[in-house]
């Protein structure tokens, strides 16, 4: 158990921690949770470090909880946000909760015989509260000075729109849930964000005040990029682990993108590579950054993590058809996702029946080059490729059989000037 701390500390991921924490890991085996809020049917990659964080615990033999907020996220958590979030239902995070689930088991083993991870949800308890008692029982050990005093509280109180009391009630719940569950399952230890200090260390408090017991807290640093922008957002928004939401071609994408000043960190924190392996990848990028391969480890690793191998086979394909690399074997919805930030035409599928179209006219039509006669030098140069693969014949015609799922085409002049043709139906 020695080294679960010190594996944390090397890898970044120590932003604060009460002075017992590292005995704590280094004695015995601990249950140790952590909270995710149900707000949405799936986890986004700013989940990723404590989800990460409690499989590698996990691995030195402590006993992960991941706790499902079925209860609070019906209140909504102020920490880190600006505005109040949306109410959902109880129906609606219940379904989210499901979907949840099956993301966690693609970290933490649930099957495992000496220390098996759990998901519980905290609905089970906070639902059924009575509001006197709870104000009776737990609220009396909160100050209305020591609350306003976190961050998470004192940074909404400065903004116009205040804080609902909603909200502010959502300190009181989770230091009850650490409180239910120091009781229920003997867990004595809590780690999170470093957003959620304030919260954590209050319910260290209430079980010192109440029971007279000493139990630990650790948060993890938010990750933050060199250049200023938001980790975990991309232009069409967050990175999500769910392929529906975000496909394993703009998962891949995300972490081949990273910027060569947080690829060494973010194999630190995201990867399970050790040392050595993530040193040599260091000098890679400073002796060869144009080579990108700590961005190739990345987003390899982060996909199988994530996904599977399947799905990182598919992603290193569609990565490589904006190169020239095969499109066969792609489907239609793949195709639109590798190509959707690169201009489009449209074309009946009426066209391209029987002897179809020819090449040169679907050429000019599109866009692709200015003119039936510009197609045709283009393709007598060597220069033109219809689903990436290169034409000879001027005469050559585009047919119903070329499009892809029956939905697109795609063009190419050159090594990068792409068209995406959409085949539409009548």
């Amino acid at each position: 158990m020695a080294g679960a701390f010190d594996e944390l500390k090397w890898r970044g991921l120590i932003h604060s921690n009460t002075e017992s924490v590292p005995e704590l890991l280094a004695t015995g085996s601990r249950k140790i949770y952590n909270g995710f809020d149900a707000t949405a049917d799936s986890l986004h990659v700013g989940h990723m470090v404590p989800l990460l964080a409690l499989a590698r615990l996990q691995r030195f033999g402590h006993v992960p909880f991941a706790l499902a907020g079925g209860g609070t996220s019906m209140i909504g958590d102020p920490s880190g946000r600006m505005d109040e979030r949306l109410l959902l239902s109880h129906e609606e995070i219940e379904v989210n909760i499901a979907a949840i689930k099956r993301q966690l088991a693609h970290f933490l083993d649930f099957e495992v015989k000496s220390n098996p991870a759990r998901l519980i949800n905290n609905a089970d308890w906070l639902l059924s509260l009575n509001l006197i008692d709870f104000l009776r029982d737990t609220g009396k050990h909160f100050t209305v000075n020591y609350m306003i005093a976190k961050d998470s509280v004192r940074a909404r109180l400065e903004r116009e729109e205040g804080l609902s009391f909603t909200e502010f009630s959502y300190m009181l719940l989770q230091s009850y849930d650490f409180l239910y569950l120091y009781d229920n399952f003997g867990i004595t230890l809590q780690t999170g964000g470093s957003d959620q200090w304030g919260n954590i260390t209050a319910g260290a408090e209430l079980i010192r005040r109440t029971r007279g017991k000493s139990v630990g807290a650790l948060v993890y640093p938010l990750i933050t990029k060199s250049d200023g922008t938001k980790f975990g957002k991309t232009a069409s928004g967050a990175v999500w682990l769910s392929a529906e939401r975000t496909s394993p071609y703009r998962f891949y994408q995300f972490w081949f993108n990273t910027d060569d000043r947080d690829v060494i960190n973010y194999l630190k924190f995201f990867t399970w590579l050790d040392a050595q392996t993530i040193a040599e990848l260091e000098t890679a990028v400073s002796e060869k950054p144009e080579q990108r391969e700590a961005q190739r480890r990345l987003a390899r690793e982060m996909t199988r993590i994530v996904h599977d191998e399947t799905a990182l086979g598919k992603a290193e394909q569609a990565s490589q058809v904006l190169f020239g690399g095969e499109v066969a074997g792609l489907t239609g919805a793949e195709v639109a996702d590798i190509f959707a930030d690169v201009p489009s035409g449209e074309i009946s599928v009426e066209k391209l029946k029987g002897d179809g179209l020819p090449l040169t006219e679907l050429l000019a039509a599109t866009g692709t080059v200015a003119s039936k006669g510009e197609a045709r030098r283009a393709i007598e140069g060597g220069g033109v490729y219809l689903n990436n693969r290169r034409v000879f014949d001027p005469a050559a015609r585009a047919t119903a059989a070329d499009a892809i799922d029956g939905k697109f085409l795609v063009l190419r002049h050159g090594r990068k000037n792409y068209r995406l043709v959409r085949v539409l139906e009548n």
